[in-house]
């Protein structure tokens, strides 16, 4: 049985969620629509290592 995390640690956790959806649309920006696909998959690179991180956290 796992001790619940705290206000501060969920705070950080809902923080990393919501950086790691705005690196995945500002990827697809990036990748799609000013055609510079090296950022882009970068910042999906980002976006999927953050994911991790969370749900590493979380488990």
């Amino acid at each position: 049985m796992s001790p619940q995390i705290g206000t501060a640690a969920s705070l950080t956790l809902s923080i990393l969620v919501l950086a790691a959806l705005f690196l995945a649309w500002g990827g697809w920006q990036m990748y799609f629509r000013r055609n510079d696909k090296r950022k882009g998959v970068l910042m999906w690179i980002c976006a999927v290592v953050l994911l991790g991180n969370v749900a590493i956290w979380t488990v």
